[in-house]
């Protein structure tokens, strides 16, 4: 079975606190009456500090669409290469041993993908698939694991690369006053992160079923407005909870597997917010410390889009993975609304012995 190997990721180097959040919003939206109920939001979000691509005084100014794009592309080409390399290393791998690549990304726009630059400057064989995904937001993060692991599936012995970039500050509008806009500022940070789906062999988590799920009639609940200026981020207030629809359709996928959603042994799960968590916790009947990797996450980098699940499992790895056929949830959520979600156990290559 295709297994999903250890993750890597990059913060850029440019940090905003929580409090340096707050001054700004302060300074910048001033006198407003939704201030109040956002800095209180913005407080509640638990993110200690977020990274950025750009200081934020930089950020703070709006150059334009077409300048903010070209950032987005020097960014990119400048930060994916290193977590690539981190991330094939992490698997036991070459660049010619990958068949297919799903970059994930929706902070910026580039044709052809950044797919092709990453062909044609990192190794790649030139027959490499390309499976640029870019509208599925947050939800990317699950969905490319899931692609990922039915690629290998149609494809027995293949190898898949995934790649996300958020550069979720390049979507920042200094204009914006909504509530959505002003607590997506406060919440939202940037990072690279990439990770290789083995085909066979290796050390990580065994992919062993996936499924998507769309909440009917909720896809005005995450949007983009995209205007002169950009993507302008759309929040419904309701999106917070809509972990109590979407609890019971984890439960029913483990279920089909026979297992229990409440009863496993790990959960990579895409922090979104801490209502998100909470309410995770509470409808699976779960300790809301089994979603200790998403809380760090969140807490250090904020909500970094389809990069969470990626470096959410990188911490589970890290913190010295887990006895071979523990069994666990991996789920991202986003526009749509959607869940991408899927379902695994620890696996790991046992040395062979010479009688």
């Amino acid at each position: 079975m295709p297994r999903l190997c250890k993750p890597a990721m990059s913060a850029p180097e440019h940090v905003i606190t929580m409090e340096e959040t707050l001054a700004f919003a302060e300074r910048v939206h001033g006198g407003k009456p939704q201030l109040p109920l956002a800095l209180r939001l913005i407080r509640n979000t638990g993110v200690r500090k977020r990274h950025i691509v750009q200081p934020i005084e930089k950020t703070l100014h709006h150059p334009g669409l077409t300048e903010r794009n070209r950032v987005y592309e020097v960014e990119s080409k400048k930060r994916t290469p290193q977590v690539i390399e981190e991330a094939l290393r992490n698997a036991d791998m070459a660049a010619r041993d990958i068949d297919a690549i799903i970059y994930v990304s929706c902070t910026g726009f580039l044709m052809p993908s950044l797919t092709a630059w990453l062909i044609n400057k990192l190794g790649f064989r030139s027959d490499t698939r390309q499976i640029p995904i870019a509208q599925l937001g947050c939800a990317a993060g699950g969905a490319a694991i899931n692609r990922a692991h039915d690629f290998c599936v149609a494809h027995p012995g293949s190898n898949v690369l995934i790649v996300s970039c958020e550069l979720c500050s390049l979507c920042y509008q200094p204009d914006a006053d909504d509530i959505g806009s002003l607590l997506s500022d406060g919440l939202f940070g940037d990072a690279v992160a990439a990770a290789v789906v083995r085909g066979a062999g290796g050390v990580g988590i065994e992919l062993e079923r996936n499924a998507s799920y769309l909440i009917p009639n909720t896809e005005d609940w995450i949007s983009y407005d995209v205007r002169d200026t950009g993507f302008h981020f759309q929040l419904d207030r309701r999106v917070p909870g809509t972990m109590e629809p979407l609890a019971p359709v984890l439960r029913e996928l483990a279920k089909d597997h026979s297992w229990d959603a409440g009863k496993l042994d790990f959960y990579i799960v895409h922090a979104g917010g801490p209502r998100i968590l909470d309410d995770l916790a509470k409808f699976l009947n779960v300790d809301r410390k089994v979603f200790r990797h998403s809380w760090a996450t969140l807490t250090e980098y904020g909500n970094i889009a389809s990069a969470v699940v990626l470096e959410a499992a990188r911490r589970l790895f890290e913190e010295g993975g887990l006895a071979p056929g523990a069994t666990g949830l991996i789920a991202g959520f986003g526009p749509g609304i959607t869940a991408e979600m899927a379902l695994g156990t620890w696996a790991a290559d046992v040395p062979q012995t010479i009688a």
